[in-house]
């Protein structure tokens, strides 16, 4: 199935199909959210290692690796990558947004330089890429990211990360908002589980985003 018709909602089941996405490479980035050590890590009971098992899988087995091949992809073609990561400024987290000081799954402390809030290795940043620190779900609240791509004359941007239904998709709906056009790579992105991934992908795809695969996306680069 082609972009242009996979990942529709109620929305866009009749809506015709999309035009054919252009990416000019001195126009565009590459942006990588929150690939970071800490969400590799066993989980604290044999119970949750079973449970996360599949979401380990697909971060070891697809998202990094695709993400690392597209990264290279991106860097041959003249497309910048940045990066974005979460981690507290405050040893303590002080600096953190709400969202990342309730209790549960989205309880977040990663002081900025301690090990586990760290990129992975294999995604990490090459020579003078970008790199914005943020407290936020979205990459573009509370950093400056919105300015270096105004900065950078970019209008569009390729995305891949984690989590797709937390991260992943507030940034692109702030991106959206600012008038980026965005394009979400669903076979770089994970969630906690595929149904979350696929929901999510099926709500922001045609309004904020277009979401395509890691093959596909190598096709709209502008000749």
């Amino acid at each position: 199935m082609s972009w242009k018709t996979a990942f529709r909602s109620f929305y866009y089941e009749t809506a015709d199909a999309p035009e054919d996405i252009v990416l000019p490479p001195a126009e565009t980035v590459l942006l990588v959210i929150d690939i970071q050590n800490t969400y590799l890590e066993p989980k604290d009971t044999p119970g949750e290692n079973t449970r996360w098992q599949p979401f380990f899988d697909r971060m070891r087995e697809v998202v990094i690796p695709n993400t690392r091949a597209l990264q290279d992809w991106a860097r041959d073609a003249g497309i910048e990558v940045i990066h974005a990561r979460i981690a507290c400024l405050k040893e303590d987290g002080r600096d953190r947004s709400l969202s990342q000081k309730k209790p549960g799954f989205n309880y977040l402390l990663l002081p900025k330089d301690r090990a586990d809030s760290q990129i992975v290795d294999a995604v990490g940043p090459r020579a003078d890429e970008i790199v914005v620190t943020k407290t936020t779900d979205s990459a573009l609240t509370g950093t400056n990211l919105r300015m270096i791509l105004h900065n950078m004359g970019i209008r569009h941007v390729i995305v891949a990360g984690i989590f797709t239904d937390q991260c992943v998709s507030s940034s692109v709906r702030s991106l959206a908002d600012e008038s980026f056009d965005v394009v979400v790579v669903e076979d770089c992105c994970a969630a906690a589980t595929d149904e979350l991934h696929r929901h999510e992908l099926a709500v922001i795809n045609m309004i904020y985003c277009h979401v395509v695969s890691s093959a596909e996306v190598r096709g709209f680069l502008a000749r």
